[in-house]
C-alpha cells in the first residue's frame, strides 16, 4: 500500500516535481489543497524556519505526515534578496510574472549577476514531531538579462546553467531535477526516508 505524505505547499509546481521524484519510493503526495489546508503566515526570518512552520500546520490539520519545501532565490548584487520573500518579491500576491519584472528591473544591468537557489526540505512525521528530518541544497548559476524558456515556474526563465548554457526553464524535468537546489534536497530526504523504514 502506497504511503500517503502531504506536501505543505499551493504551489502546483513544487507538487508535480516532488510526486515524480516521490513515486519511486512507493510514496503518493498529496497537495494540502485537497484537504483545505489554509496557507499558514510564514513568519519566520530562514527558509527552515518557514519550512518547519508549513510542515507543522499541514501535519496538523491533516494528521499525515507532511514534507514542506521553502526555498528561494539569493541573488549576490542584492545582498541575498529576494531570499525568503522569494514568492512575493513584488508584493503580497505577486505573480512570477511581476516578480521576475521587479527582479530585473532591481539588477539593470549590473555586471555582477551571480545567484543561486536554496532549498530547504522538512519532513515532519506528525504535528508533534520533536526531530523532523531537514534537507537543504542550492543550485549555483547567474540572473541572465532575459527570459526564456518555456518550462518550470518562479525564476527559472531568468536563473542561467553556465554549464548548461541554458536558463532553468529550457531544461527538461529529467535534467532540471537531476542538478537542481529541490532534485538534491529531495534525494537527501529520500535517502534519510529509506535509512528510517
Amino acid at each position: 500500500m502506497k504511503q500517503q505524505f502531504v506536501l505543505a505547499t499551493g504551489n502546483q509546481g513544487k507538487v508535480t516535481e516532488l510526486a515524480a521524484m516521490l513515486a519511486e519510493l512507493n510514496i503518493e503526495v498529496l497537495a494540502q489543497s485537497q484537504f483545505n489546508v489554509p496557507e499558514v503566515a510564514e513568519t519566520g526570518t530562514t527558509f527552515v524556519e518557514n519550512a518547519i512552520i508549513k510542515a507543522r500546520h499541514a501535519a496538523k490539520i491533516t494528521g499525515l505526515p507532511a514534507i514542506a519545501d521553502d526555498s528561494g532565490l539569493e541573488v549576490d548584487a542584492l545582498n541575498g534578496a529576494p531570499g525568503v520573500y522569494s514568492a512575493r518579491f513584488a508584493g503580497q500576491g505577486a505573480s512570477d510574472a511581476d516578480n521576475l519584472a521587479k527582479l530585473l528591473h532591481e539588477l539593470g544591468d549590473n555586471p555582477q549577476r551571480s545567484a543561486r537557489f536554496w532549498c530547504v526540505l522538512v519532513f515532519m512525521r506528525h504535528a508533534d514531531d520533536p526531530t523532523p528530518l531537514i534537507c537543504q541544497a542550492s543550485w549555483e548559476g547567474e540572473i541572465s538579462l532575459q527570459q526564456s524558456g518555456e518550462g518550470g515556474f518562479g525564476y527559472d526563465p531568468v536563473f542561467w546553467v553556465p554549464t548548461l548554457a541554458a536558463t532553468a526553464a529550457s531544461l527538461s524535468i529529467q535534467q532540471k531535477n537531476a542538478i537542481s537546489h529541490r532534485g538534491q534536497a529531495l534525494r537527501q530526504l529520500v535517502a534519510k526516508l529509506q535509512a528510517a523504514s
